[in-house]
């Protein structure tokens, strides 16, 4: 063999070499490009998990939220069905406060005094307010309820309470009765 095939061989076996490197460094360099898009693409999964969880989470909150909200209003209503059936009781102790009083038997008057009162508080301590309406006041359709309309006896009067029909209440911040009134007009 001549010197110019060995200097062939060894250029041919350096380019072989050199190739082969090259060929692993492209190898490895693909391997971490892999194993970066399988990183990248794990952490990419990681943030949509978290993401859901998070909202997940936030809509528990809010649901309880709005369920305790709707219990705490529920316990503050609960009896408005019972209390709005009292509601005749009381405008019947009225009547009947008005009758003793014009009777002579003071101890039946004060009987049923402190039984109209008993119940008055009892109830007052339950939520019950009575909405005040009284001849004077100016007429609000949104608290009163107008059974009718009469013309009004001065100028001063129009549009204005001229008497209390019925008493309204309110159970909590709800109206449970409109008072009943009559308008000057």
């Amino acid at each position: 063999m001549s010197d110019k095939e060995n200097t062939l061989d060894d250029e041919f076996l350096e380019d072989a070499l050199l190739d082969g490197e090259s060929q692993e460094q492209k190898l490895e360099n693909e391997n971490e490009e892999e194993e970066k898009s399988a990183e990248e693409t794990l952490g990419e999964e990681l943030a949509k998990e978290k993401d859901k969880f998070l909202r997940l989470f936030a809509e528990f909150e809010n649901y309880k939220r709005r369920t305790s909200k709707e219990r705490m209003e529920l316990f503050k209503t609960a009896g408005q069905e019972v209390i709005v059936s009292l509601l005749p009781v009381l405008d019947d102790f009225d009547r009947a406060m008005k009758e003793l009083a014009k009777s002579d038997d003071k101890d039946a008057f004060t009987g049923i005094e402190l039984i109209n009162v008993k119940l008055r508080e009892t109830l007052k301590n339950k939520g019950l307010e009575m909405v005040e309406a009284k001849a004077g006041d100016v007429f609000d359709a949104e608290i009163h309820e107008a059974i009718t309309q009469i013309p009004a006896p001065d100028k001063k009067m129009k549009g204005k309470i001229i008497d209390v029909i019925e008493k309204g209440f309110k159970l909590g911040d709800r109206i449970i009765r409109h008072p009943k009134v009559v308008v000057g007009n």
